[in-house]
């Protein structure tokens, strides 16, 4: 696989969205992955990749997605000499990701309203927590914290009073 035939790229937020894309069906087709990427936006560059049985793509709470996405900016920023950001995405799980975080941070707010306890969740990376502050952050009841660190970094909904 040979990347590096992408540049040089000139600084032009088109040319950096076919770039992108370029670079991220170079390297899916490196890993032997049959798939299309489709842009779907360009402020940020955002590209889907569909395909049968991605699962893979994504990888445990998708690590590896996050992984995929940080490859594709570096090589993008590297022949660019610019850093935009990137969105990659596999069959919108990043949309379905964010409407599930909601919605959980919603019960458990609701929970700890009710028992007026902490709730600590699972942990989760920054862009997943970030989900939950936002989520509750205009809540009359409750609000949150991240606790923890690196790895093991969580929320924790905490009612207010």
């Amino acid at each position: 696989m040979r990347v590096t035939t992408l540049v040089p790229v000139e600084s032009k937020e088109g040319d950096l969205a076919r770039a992108a894309k370029e670079v991220l069906e170079a390297l899916l087709t490196g890993m032997g992955i049959s798939a299309s990427v489709a842009q779907v936006d360009t402020d940020p560059i955002t590209l889907n990749i569909r395909g049968d049985d991605l699962g893979i793509l994504i990888g445990r709470r998708g690590q590896t997605l996050a992984s995929l996405q940080y490859i594709v900016r570096l090589i993008v920023a590297h022949h660019s000499e610019e850093w935009l950001p990137i969105v990659i995405d596999v069959e919108e799980y990043k949309q379905r990701r964010y409407r599930a975080l909601q919605a959980l941070a919603y019960r458990m707010a609701e929970r700890v309203r009710e028992k007026k306890m902490p709730f600590t969740l699972e942990p989760m990376p920054a862009y997943e927590r970030r989900i939950i502050h936002l989520a509750l952050a205009d809540h009359p009841d409750v609000t949150t914290q991240s606790v923890g660190q690196d790895e093991a970094r969580k929320v924790v909904i905490i009612p207010k009073g």
